[in-house]
């Protein structure tokens, strides 16, 4: 993972697309997310930030629907094709930038593709999960059972938990400068 600036750098950042640009290390590209963010600055601690992106992600007043489901949405599908992952979420889904893959990825590819859409068809917004290191076929049985659990809201609940996770993760991953 890339360096970050310390956070007391992030805080004094003028050029807002810069901000962006390291918001967006940790929780891919959400403008909305990204906006409250810069609007809400300073930050103690990269922590600190990462709290209050997933407050204002599960607050029912502080995003609209449609903003919520854009933050969701960046997030990339879990067993999408290498070309549109960035390079931490390839790195997170296992993959090698130069390895092609077997032909047991590429079938674990196509379930995960399949599941995604009856996911997606069912909730309206992307299976969002923290790998963890898992491999991807790994990933099948529980997006089975997050299709089956039917509850919408815990979805959502579930994948801005799992959101906040990685960027966590990523976080932990990362250089932050100190000066």
């Amino acid at each position: 993972m890339s360096a970050l600036p310390s956070i007391d750098q992030l805080n004094r950042e003028t050029n807002p697309d810069d901000f962006v640009q390291v918001v967006n290390t940790l929780f891919e590209a959400a403008p909305p997310l990204a906006k409250k963010l810069l609007d809400a600055r300073p930050f103690t601690s990269y922590n600190q930030l990462i709290d209050y992106a997933e407050k204002v992600c599960l607050s029912p007043d502080d995003l609209t629907e449609a903003e919520k489901l854009e933050v969701m949405n960046a997030h990339p599908r879990i067993g999408a094709a290498k070309t549109g992952l960035s390079a931490n979420s390839m790195k997170e889904q296992g993959y090698s930038s130069t390895s092609q893959l077997s032909a047991e990825d590429e079938k674990v590819n196509a379930e995960l593709a399949k599941l995604n859409k009856e996911y997606e068809d069912k909730y309206g917004f992307k299976f969002v999960v923290f790998v963890n290191g898992r491999p991807r076929h790994q990933i099948i049985p529980v997006i089975k059972e997050r299709i089956a659990s039917g509850d919408k809201e815990k979805e959502f609940h579930t994948g801005i938990t799992d959101m906040m996770l990685i960027a966590r993760d990523r976080l932990k991953k990362a250089t932050v400068s100190k000066i």
